[in-house]
C-alpha cells in the first residue's frame, strides 16, 4: 500500500506545528487571568498548568515548522490537518485541568473538546468556587471554536491562497454561502470582525446591567459562540438566585445574542451593509423564524393546557394574569432559542417537570436541527432541513408528471447541485448511524434510561450541552461512554466527513 509522500508529509506536519505554536500561546492568557485574580498563591500549579504547557507546545511547535516547508494541500489533506488540529489543541488544552484541578487526563481531555467544540457538556461541577483562571480558559475554549481553530490561524498567520481556502472548507459548513471577498483571509478578518464586536457589545450590555466584568466577559464569550459553558453551576439560573434586580434583562440580553450566533455571518454582514431585509428574504432565514416561533408557541399551549398561565418562580411565589404568561414566554422563549442554536444555557432545567412531555420531545428536535450554516451553532443545519423538505416535496411532486419530466430543486432561486444533494444525504444518515451508535454504548456501560442515553448523544453530536441527565452522572460515565461523545462531539463539530475520512484505507494511499 501505498504511504503519503514526503512533500505530503512536510506540508501536514507544518501546518499542525503552526497551530501547536499558536496554541501555546493561548495559554498564557488564563496565566495572566490567575496572576491578576490574585491566584499567586497557587503560583505552582498556574505555572505548571499554562506556562510550562504554553512553552512546550511552542517549541515543539517551532522545530517541526523548522524542519517541514509548506507543499499545496489537497481536501483530503486539509480535512487531515483539521481533524488533527483539534485533536492536538484538545490534548494540550487539556492540561490545565489536570494541573489546577487535578481531574483525571480523560475528563480534562472531555472538558476541552467540549469546549473547542463548543458543545458545553461539563464533567465539571462546583464552578461557582473554581479559579477564574480555569472559567476563563473554559470560556476562551469556546469562543475560539466558536469561528473555528483553523479560521482564527488562517486571519493571524496563513494570510490567503489555495490552502487557507482549503482549510477553511475542511473547518467550516459544506454548505455553499455568498462570501464578502473572494480572498479567505479577508472574509475570516470580516467574520472575526463582526465575532469581536459582538463580543464587546454583549460584554458591556451585562457590565450595565450589574454583572461585573469578568462574570460579563467570559458569558459573552461563551454566548456568541453558542457554547454555554456559564461559570456557575446553575448556568443562567445564577443571576435570579443570587438576586440580581435585572435578572429579567440580563436573561433577554443573552437570549438576543444568542440568536446573533446561531445565524449565518454573511447575514450579519449584509446587515452591516444596511440589508435589513437580509434577516427574512431567504429560506434558511424564514425556517429559523418559524422553527423558534412555532415551538415557543406550541411548548406555551402544551403548558398552559397542563397547568394553567399561573407562574412559579424560583422563590415559589406564585404570579397570575399577564405577567405570568410574560414569564412563562420568557422562560420558553429563552429555552427553545437557547437549543435552537445550540448554546445550551438554560433558567431552568430542560429534564424539570416544568416542560412536559412534548416540550422534552421538541427539543431533541431543536438538538438536531441546529443553528444557520456559517453560524456558530451546532447541529444538521437549518438549511440542510430546508432542503430535505424540498427534497420530498419534489418527490410527491414528480409522482404527478410524467416520469421523464425533470424538477429541478430550487432554493432562492439556484438549483441545488445532485452532488449537494447527495452529500446532505449522506450526512443525515451518518446522523442517526452515529446517534443510534451513542445511545446503544450509551446503554450498554451506563444505568441511564433509554431516553437519557440517546439524549447524551444527541447533545454531544449536536455540539448543544444540556441532556436529560446530571453532570454527576456525566462525570460517573464509563470511560468507554466518554471516549464516545469525545469522538461525537468532534465530528458534530467538523460534519463528520473529515473525521470519517482519515479511518478510510484509500485516504492513506
Amino acid at each position: 500500500m501505498k504511504t503519503y509522500t514526503k512533500n505530503r508529509i512536510s506540508s501536514i506536519v507544518y501546518y499542525l506545528a503552526t497551530i501547536l505554536f499558536a496554541g501555546g500561546i493561548l495559554l498564557f492568557v488564563p496565566f495572566l487571568i490567575g496572576v491578576i485574580g490574585g491566584e499567586s498563591r497557587s503560583m505552582g500549579e498556574l505555572l505548571s498548568g499554562y506556562v510550562i504547557p504554553g512553552i512546550s507546545s511552542m517549541l515543539v511547535g517551532a522545530v517541526l515548522r523548522r524542519i517541514s516547508n509548506v507543499q499545496p494541500l489537497s481536501l483530503r489533506d486539509a480535512m487531515f490537518v483539521c481533524t488533527l488540529a483539534w485533536v492536538l489543541m484538545t490534548l494540550v488544552g487539556a492540561v490545565p485541568f489536570i494541573a489546577v484541578l487535578d481531574v483525571d487526563y480523560l475528563d480534562a481531555c472531555f472538558e476541552t473538546m467540549s469546549g473547542f467544540t463548543t458543545t458545553g457538556i461539563t464533567v465539571l461541577s462546583g464552578l461557582d468556587e473554581m479559579p477564574r483562571s480555569i472559567l476563563f480558559w473554559r470560556a476562551l475554549t469556546q469562543w475560539i471554536g466558536g469561528l473555528g481553530i483553523l479560521s482564527m490561524f488562517i486571519l493571524l498567520g496563513f494570510k490567503g491562497g489555495a490552502a487557507a481556502n482549503k482549510l477553511f472548507m475542511a473547518e467550516g459548513h459544506k454548505i455553499a454561502s455568498h462570501k464578502p471577498f473572494p480572498s479567505m483571509f479577508h472574509t475570516a478578518r470580516i467574520l472575526w470582525t463582526l465575532y469581536l464586536i459582538f463580543t464587546l457589545a454583549e460584554a458591556a450590555l451585562l457590565f450595565i446591567l450589574g454583572l461585573d466584568l469578568f462574570d460579563a466577559v467570559t458569558h459573552a464569550l461563551t454566548t456568541i459562540s453558542t457554547g454555554g459553558y456559564s461559570i456557575y453551576d446553575q448556568s443562567i439560573a445564577h443571576f435570579q438566585a443570587a438576586g440580581y434586580v435585572h435578572f429579567h434583562l440580563i436573561e433577554l440580553v443573552i437570549l438576543l445574542f444568542m440568536i446573533f450566533g446561531g445565524i449565518n455571518f454573511f447575514i450579519h454582514y449584509r446587515l452591516w451593509r444596511g440589508s435589513l431585509r437580509s434577516l427574512w428574504d431567504n429560506t434558511e432565514m424564514r425556517l429559523f423564524w418559524v422553527v423558534i416561533l412555532g415551538g415557543i408557541t406550541l411548548i406555551f399551549i402544551d403548558i398552559a393546557r397542563r397547568s394553567g398561565l399561573d407562574y412559579a418562580d424560583a422563590s415559589g411565589n406564585v404570579i397570575s394574569g399577564l405577567p405570568g404568561m410574560m414569564l412563562h414566554l420568557k422562560d420558553i422563549g429563552f429555552q427553545v432559542v437557547s437549543l435552537m442554536t445550540t448554546t445550551g444555557y438554560g433558567t431552568r432545567d430542560i429534564g424539570s417537570p416544568y416542560f412536559p412531555a412534548f416540550a422534552k420531545q421538541f427539543f431533541l428536535v431543536l438538538m438536531v436541527i441546529g443553528g444557520c450554516a456559517g453560524s456558530t451553532g451546532g447541529g444538521f443545519k437549518v438549511i440542510r432541513v430546508a432542503i430535505l423538505m424540498r427534497l420530498v416535496r419534489n418527490r410527491i411532486r414528480k409522482m404527478n408528471v410524467h416520469r421523464s419530466a425533470r424538477l429541478p430543486l430550487n432554493l432562492d432561486g439556484q438549483v441545488v447541485e445532485e452532488e449537494e444533494l447527495k452529500r446532505i444525504i449522506t450526512l443525515f444518515f451518518l446522523w442517526i448511524l452515529l446517534i443510534l451508535a451513542g445511545g446503544g454504548i450509551t446503554a450498554l456501560f451506563s444505568d441511564l434510561s433509554g431516553w437519557q442515553c440517546f439524549s447524551g448523544m444527541f447533545s454531544a453530536l449536536g455540539n448543544i450541552g444540556p441532556c436529560y441527565f446530571s453532570v454527576q452522572e456525566m462525570a460517573a460515565l464509563h470511560p468507554v461512554v466518554k471516549l464516545t461523545y469525545i469522538l461525537g462531539m468532534l465530528a458534530g463539530r467538523l460534519e463528520i466527513i473529515p473525521v470519517f475520512i482519515i479511518f478510510s484505507r484509500k485516504f492513506f494511499k
